[in-house]
């Protein structure tokens, strides 16, 4: 069987998960990796043992048999590599969110569909044992109308500081950083309604707080300590409506002051509700009685696995050009409930997106 040949543009934190799924098969092989920082990315290759190092993507990008790509810079500069792979006839995964915001994530989807480039948007939380099984019953109306629904993603202290502080690369705190992730998998689980309108704020007032003691969290890898700059929001709030009729409230934080970090995400429909996390559990009727259900789903679910299972689908979609599960237009979609996100919250106002 012939090899699927990778390559790595940007070799922070979250390329380990991309290559660890891509080492995980016999049929793929990474063989080039890039990053601005030199010394970094010759680390980065000699620990996973890959052949070609580049400091310049477009360099990268004229290698012979190179097959596919993995993004995962900076947010400001996805749009740009994932536009130039593709033009030189590579197909992309490119990790969340797609784009700074959905004028740029469109022009990708249009270089996708004009050089038949395979765009895959890291999704990886649709993934998860608990999603499929949700995303089936939902399918089956086993919930009925879904008519509300809400999430959150809350950090007490999470704040990684570097880059990720930093809006002109960012483009944003835990609304796009977190909250991305909780308003895709909703949209995802009820069938991909469109945004009609946004009323949102953010918060910005406790910053990195770097010097908390008896904690500790995650920091990104170009994060200086002596340098704790930070101009994006702490927080955010909004409440979505979508052209089925479901609202959807979400609350999102790098830093709050809260008893603990917490995830959880719920769909309320006429006939049943559904719990995603931190357990699944079904609420339903029967017999005229109350009953809550909790699935028994075997299947392991860490951090790793379910990057596992994306980077796994983004190859069978590159070999076998079977439909792909987070296609181009989802981060589209995202990127315009974001923008709308943000612009509430600067304006004080309701947004409404158009189609």
């Amino acid at each position: 069987m012939k090899k699927v040949r990778i390559g790595i543009i940007g070799t922070g934190s979250i390329s380990e998960a991309h290559i660890q799924g891509y080492q995980c098969m016999d049929h793929v092989e990474v063989v080039a990796a890039c990053d601005l920082d030199e010394a970094k990315v010759k680390r980065y290759a000699s620990k996973h043992n890959i052949p070609h190092t580049f400091t310049d993507y477009n360099e990268m990008l004229k290698m012979k048999g190179l097959d596919a790509v993995s993004v995962t810079t900076w947010n400001n500069s996805h749009a740009p590599i994932s536009i130039a792979a593709m033009k030189a006839g590579k197909d992309v995964l490119c990790e969340k969110p797609l784009a700074m915001n959905a004028k740029e994530a469109e022009e990708m989807v249009r270089v996708s569909k004009e050089t038949g480039q395979l765009l895959m948007v890291g999704f990886v939380r649709r993934f998860e044992s608990n999603a499929q099984y949700i995303r089936e019953a939902v399918a089956n109306d086993e919930l009925g109308q879904i008519y509300y629904a809400k999430t959150g993603y809350i950090r007490k202290w999470g704040n990684p500081g570097g880059w990720f502080c930093d809006k002109n690369r960012s483009g944003g705190g835990p609304v796009i950083d977190l909250g991305v992730h909780v308003i895709d998998l909703i949209r995802y689980l009820t069938g991909k309604p469109k945004p009609v309108s946004i009323m949102a704020s953010t918060f910005s007032y406790l910053g990195m707080k770097p010097n908390m003691k008896g904690m500790n969290k995650y920091t990104s890898s170009d994060y200086d300590a002596s340098n704790p700059h930070c101009d994006v929001e702490d927080a955010a709030t909004a409440l979505i409506k979508f052209d089925n009729g479901m609202t959807l409230s979400i609350e999102t934080s790098w830093v709050l002051h809260t008893k603990e970090n917490s995830n959880y995400l719920m769909l309320y429909g006429d006939k049943a509700g559904v719990k995603m996390e931190p357990e699944l559990e079904f609420y339903k009727e029967s017999n005229q009685y109350y009953i809550n259900e909790k699935p028994v789903i075997q299947t392991k679910d860490d951090f790793a696995q379910i990057f596992e299972r994306e980077t796994a689908h983004f190859i069978d979609c590159v070999m076998n050009n079977i439909p792909c599960i987070n296609p181009g237009q989802d981060g589209v979609e995202i990127m315009k409930i974001l923008d709308a996100i943000y612009e509430s919250a600067e304006t004080g106002h309701e947004v409404i997106i158009k189609k």
